[in-house]
C-alpha cells in the first residue's frame, strides 16, 4: 500500500491495531509523517507578550510538577528512536530555566539526532548563545514583533529592543545559522511595520517569518486581539510587501521542519517566511507532536486532548510502555483544525504548550 520506509502506518481510523512497528519514522492515521518534537522545557518567561499572556503572568507549575531534565533526556531518546528525530526547545522562556546549556549538551550527544534548535525571545541569547553552539545546538528563532523601541515595551511589557538584536548578533556570530526571527502580526499593534521587517531580508543573515495570531482564549491577556478582525491574513501581509519592495519569488529546496513557506526579494541574501495557522492552514502536513512543561504530550496544538506522559515516566515505566504513550498521541491526532471557523479549544497557556 505504501512505497515509503517501513513505519507506523494505519488506515485512515486511528486504530491502534492498524499500526505497524519500525524504527524508520512514525506516520499518523492521515498518513502524515511524525518527525518533529518540541519540548517546552518551562512555562516562565521573562516578558508578558500582550497576546499570550496577562500583565500580571499566569499561575505557575509547581517545581515538583515541572519535568526534570534527566526525564526529558529519556524521553527524547525514545522518541528519536521511533524516528521524531527533530528536536526544539521551547518555553515560556527556555532560556530562563536553569541549567538549559547543560540539557543541550546532553541532548545533542543521542545519536541519530538529525536536528537540535531553540526558540526564544532574545532577551538573554547574548548572554547564552556561545555556550549553546559549543553544547551543540545548531540553530534559533528569535520572536521580534517591532523594530521600535516604544513599541517594544508596549507589546512586551518589559525588556529592551536592544538586548533581543544583540542576541541574534550573538548567535551569528556563534555559528548558529540561520537564525530566523518570528513576527507575530496585529492589527492595530504592528501590522504597519511588515515592510520595513521585510526590508531586512536584503541585508545579510536576515531571515524573517510572518505569523498570523492564533486564537488564546483565556491564556491570552486582555489585549490577546481575538475576535476575528485582529489576524492579518498571509496574504494581505504578502501583498503590502509586494507593492512597497517588489515581487517575492518562492525559494525552493530545504528551509526547516515547520510549516512556514518561503520567499526572496528580488536581489535579498534572506528568506521571507509566511505561517498562516488561521487563513490557510497547514494541518494536511503537520508533522508534530508537543510536549509540555510538566510532561503531558499533545498531539494538536489546538486541541484539548493531551496524555499524561509524566506519570508514566514517574510510574516506573519503561521505554516500551514511553513508545505505547507516542503511539497514543500519534494515533490521536486529529485531521484538522477549525480556526477559519473562528472556533478553538485551546486550554492551556501557550507558555506551557511552547507554541
Amino acid at each position: 500500500m505504501y512505497t515509503k520506509a517501513p513505519c507506523w502506518q494505519t488506515s485512515n481510523l486511528p486504530d491502534a491495531d492498524m499500526i505497524v512497528w519500525s524504527v524508520f519514522m512514525p506516520y499518523d492515521a492521515y498518513e502524515r509523517p511524525i518527525q518533529y518534537l518540541r519540548i517546552s522545557v518551562t512555562d516562565r518567561c521573562n516578558l508578558r507578550c500582550v497576546y499570550c499572556m496577562p500583565e500580571e503572568g499566569i499561575p505557575l507549575i509547581p517545581h515538583q510538577d515541572i519535568l526534570r531534565y534527566e526525564e526529558i533526556v529519556r524521553i527524547v531518546r525514545v522518541a528519536v528512536g521511533m524516528g521524531l528525530d527533530r528536536i526544539r526547545l521551547t518555553g515560556g522562556e527556555p532560556l530562563v530555566r536553569k541549567g538549559v546549556v547543560d540539557l543541550v549538551g546532553e541532548l545533542a550527544r543521542i545519536p541519530n539526532l538529525k536536528d537540535l534548535s531553540m526558540t526564544t525571545n532574545g532577551i538573554l541569547l547574548g548572554r547564552y548563545a556561545e555556550r549553546l553552539a559549543q553544547a551543540g545546538l545548531r540553530r534559533v528563532n528569535v520572536s521580534l514583533d517591532t523594530l521600535q523601541e516604544d513599541r517594544f515595551r508596549r507589546i512586551t511589557r518589559r525588556g529592551r529592543l536592544e538586548d533581543v538584536l544583540e542576541g541574534r548578533r550573538a548567535a551569528l556570530a556563534a555559528g548558529m545559522r540561520p537564525v530566523k526571527i518570528n513576527t507575530v502580526v496585529v492589527r492595530g499593534l504592528n501590522d504597519d511595520e511588515v515592510v520595513d521587517i521585510a526590508r531586512l531580508t536584503l541585508e545579510p543573515d536576515w531571515h524573517v517569518r510572518f505569523i498570523e495570531v492564533m486564537p488564546l482564549g483565556a491564556a491570552g491577556g486582555e489585549e490577546s486581539h481575538w475576535s476575528g478582525n485582529g489576524v492579518v491574513s498571509a496574504a494581505e501581509v504578502r501583498t503590502h510587501i509586494e507593492t512597497a519592495l517588489g515581487p517575492l519569488e518562492p525559494v525552493r529546496g530545504e528551509t526547516g521542519s515547520g510549516p512556514a513557506r518561503y520567499y526572496r526579494l528580488p536581489g535579498a541574501a534572506g528568506t521571507v517566511g509566511f505561517i498562516s495557522p488561521v487563513t490557510e492552514h497547514f494541518c494536511h502536513s503537520c508533522n508534530r507532536l508537543r510536549l509540555t512543561a510538566d510532561g503531558r504530550l499533545l498531539p494538536c496544538l489546538l486541541s484539548n486532548f493531551a496524555i499524561d506522559l509524566r506519570s508514566v515516566l514517574r510510574g516506573g515505566g519503561d521505554d516500551e510502555q514511553l513508545r505505547e504513550t507516542f503511539l497514543q498521541a500519534i494515533i490521536a491526532k486529529p485531521r484538522g483544525h477549525h480556526l477559519a471557523d473562528g472556533v478553538a479549544s485551546v486550554y492551556l497557556p501557550m507558555s506551557q504548550i511552547g507554541g
